[in-house]
């Protein structure tokens, strides 16, 4: 299954979870999308699991192959599997980026690597998917740095995460560390998501 490029607005309604972090997508209306949104059945188990699993994978855009990959790869570590997979999905370049305020979503973000406007650490990386490691600094390209989205997503930024550091005077980034849980995705169980690739 390849990486989902529909309306995210009516994925949110159906999961009733904000996959942008900003609630505007359920605020208007709180139900799932279409005839018989409002009447929503009991979840199964599964069901239960399934759900915590979309919310997440459509959070961050991965396809299920991406996804599952990422998943085992958390899986090799030390720790709890769980978190250790959220701090591996939140280390991904293109997150990283959208977490330092240069794009207002993580499919923008994601437009910004592919086309090659990222550098990281002087080099040029334009693999969305590529694992930033605590220090890694992160800056435009010098073709890049008068980009118009850029510019407005730097202006709309309105809350930042201790993890990274962004300093607009020299337009460097940095990833400090990796994040504690409780820093990230604070409405999602990943133990769900555990249980339902672990059935």
């Amino acid at each position: 299954m390849s990486r989902y490029v529909g309306p995210t607005w009516k994925i949110s309604r159906r999961l009733g979870y904000s996959i942008s972090e900003t609630g505007k997508e359920i605020k208007k209306r709180p139900y799932a999308p279409g005839q018989h949104g409002k009447r929503r059945s009991k979840l199964s188990d599964y069901g239960l699991q399934l759900q915590e699993k979309q919310k997440v994978r459509f959070t961050y855009g991965l396809s299920e192959k991406q996804f599952r990959k990422t998943f085992d790869e958390a899986g090799k570590l030390k720790g709890v599997h769980g978190e250790n997979f959220l701090k591996y999905l939140e280390s991904r370049l293109d997150n990283v980026v959208y977490r330092l305020g240069l794009a207002r979503s993580r499919a923008q973000a994601r437009q910004l690597v592919n086309h090659g406007h990222i550098l990281v650490d002087g080099k040029k990386v334009d693999i969305p998917s590529y694992r930033v490691t605590p220090g890694q600094k992160m800056q435009l390209r010098e073709s890049s740095k008068s980009l118009k989205i850029v510019a407005e997503a730097l202006e709309a930024q309105f809350a930042t995460v201790e993890f990274v550091d962004y300093n607009k005077e020299t337009g460097v980034g940095t990833f400090v560390r990796l994040p504690e849980r409780n820093e990230i995705l604070p409405d999602i169980n990943e133990q769900l998501i555990v249980e339902f690739y672990n059935r």
